[in-house]
């Protein structure tokens, strides 16, 4: 505690000056809202740990509840899908894909489909990224990070489909640059009762993906590994044929610099998905990352989450890129809108949601939008401020929230039975990062104060001595932060003699 910051202390009240401090204008964001108990949560989260602090009036928000796709015949999801593709920064909640039950439970005009193809089209999904969440000092699953690419796009999810008889089933491709047709593939269907499912996977952006996942990976300081099943599927051969030239061209000697690849045998490795699911639970130490075909990555890093705990402490990235070049990146939890505890919230019941994934979600949302607002003004003093307070402010959250954790006062998925609910929760990491924040004032150096902001005339200062005041300060300030708590201001003004009396 230097002089200068006790004087700024004793003659203003940071506390309210805090308070009633402008909030930051948040750049522009896509805000996707879903429903239920994530829903909810998320909703609580926004009052009490983001607004304080941000104007978010910028945000444009889309609700994909049910209901609101329903009532707009899904519009808002076309609205939506082109809203990010503008924005570039997009955070979504978990939402609903009705089943044919709930579909008349909730009265809706047709069973709408996952939002997920539209929005991986709209803004040409590269991959899905999806990394394990760690919180120092509580072991979950892996020791350290495990970082995995998902192709976001192809494979069985776009599959056309029908059930058909005994005949003769052709795939014919046909060239869009007008060359001759040929026949992909001819079968004879001898059963009376068949399936037949076509599908294809692009391409052209593996090379993208390659360098997303490697740059990852560098960054992370894990060792990377590409899964496919090509010792069958033979048409998986190009996924990694191309993610082998990437890192023989660009990465490999950086990754043996870092060394990076002793555990693989000093070479980028090929992983056939089955050996790839005994290894994710065999190598619980971590430090490693993968990168698959879209099925492949679906399933594995459902195993991932279940080796670490829980699909609430994986993240879910979706990459896609824009037409000038720049990435599109939507962020939301890995996991669902969690019924079973909306239900009980509904039926008056205490529940206790961890919004740990959520909460990533959202930071990684901000801290994009902030990122493309300073590469779009690079030189611009706000754009650099707005920047530098939003990387504060997730660091800081963070700070509070693995805290939180940290000191037994977490929701019960943690802490068992005497968890903290999931209001309670919300509230003291709310309590905490305020206090974080506000810590971080005090330790800023002071404003230069104008005479009219002085409590004292200036030339009546002169007359105390200052550094006798502040080794008295420090006298009572046992924590050291600062601050004198009433017990011992009350010890200090009957020292001085200067204490009230009843009889005063």
């Amino acid at each position: 505690l230097t002089s200068s910051q006790f004087g700024a202390r004793f003659q203003s009240t940071d506390a309210d000056a805090a308070a009633a401090a402008p909030k930051i204008k948040a750049p522009p964001m896509v805000y996707i809202s879903g429903e239920e108990m994530t829903h909810y949560t998320t909703q609580l989260l926004l009052q009490q740990w983001v607004e304080p602090y941000f104007d978010t009036s910028s945000w444009e928000k889309y609700d994909l509840s049910c209901k609101s796709r329903d009532d707009t015949d899904d519009q808002v999801l076309t609205d939506a899908v082109e809203a990010g593709k503008r924005v570039g920064a997009i955070f979504k909640e978990p939402t609903i894909t009705p089943s044919a039950i709930q579909v008349q439970e909730m009265g809706l005009k047709k069973a709408w489909g996952s939002p997920n193809g539209a929005m991986r089209r709209g803004w040409n999904g590269i991959t899905i990224s999806r990394d394990t969440i760690h919180i120092e000092g509580i072991e979950l699953g892996y020791k350290n990070q495990v970082l995995f690419e998902r192709h976001a796009v192809g494979g069985e999810y776009g599959a056309g489909w029908n059930e058909v008889g005994a005949g003769t089933l052709l795939t014919t491709y046909i060239p869009k640059d007008g060359g001759a047709p040929f026949v992909v593939d001819k079968r004879d269907l001898t059963d009376n009762h068949n399936v037949c499912v076509v599908y294809h996977n692009p391409y052209d952006n593996v090379r993208d993906l390659a360098h997303l996942f490697f740059n990852r990976c560098l960054d992370a300081k894990v060792t990377p590994y590409i899964v496919t099943k090509k010792t069958v599927f033979k048409w998986q051969e190009g996924f990694w044929a191309t993610m082998k030239k990437v890192f023989d061209e660009s990465y490999k000697d950086e990754f043996l610099k870092q060394g990076l690849l002793d555990r693989s045998g000093g070479d980028l490795q090929h992983l056939i998905s089955d050996a790839a699911t005994m290894q994710l639970i065999r190598w619980t130490d971590g430090g490693f990352g993968m990168a698959a075909h879209n099925y492949d990555g679906d399933m594995l890093t459902d195993q991932i989450a279940q080796v670490h705990r829980s699909p609430g402490f994986i993240t879910s990235n979706l990459v896609g890129k824009s037409d000038d070049g720049s990435l599109i990146k939507e962020f939301e939890a890995s996991h669902g809108t969690v019924t079973d505890l909306w239900l009980d919230h509904l039926a008056g019941k205490e529940t206790s949601l961890n919004p740990l994934g959520l909460v990533e979600a959202l930071l990684g949302a901000m801290a994009h939008s902030a990122q493309l607002e300073l590469d779009t003004n690079p030189k611009d003093a706000e754009a650099k401020k707005v920047h530098a307070f939003v990387s504060n402010f997730n660091e800081t959250l963070r700070l509070a929230l693995h805290n939180t954790f940290r000191y037994g006062q977490g929701t019960r998925d943690m802490c068992g039975p005497t968890g903290f609910t999931t209001e309670d929760f919300v509230a003291k990491v709310a309590w905490r990062l305020d206090r974080y924040l506000q810590q971080q004032v005090e330790e800023q150096a002071p404003p230069e104060l104008s005479e009219e902001d002085l409590p004292v005339p200036a030339n009546k200062i002169t007359a105390f001595d200052q550094k006798a005041i502040l080794q008295l300060f420090e006298k009572y300030d046992k924590s050291g932060e600062g601050k004198i708590d009433f017990k011992n201001f009350s010890k200090m003004l009957m020292k001085m003699g200067v204490a009230p009396t009843k009889s005063s």
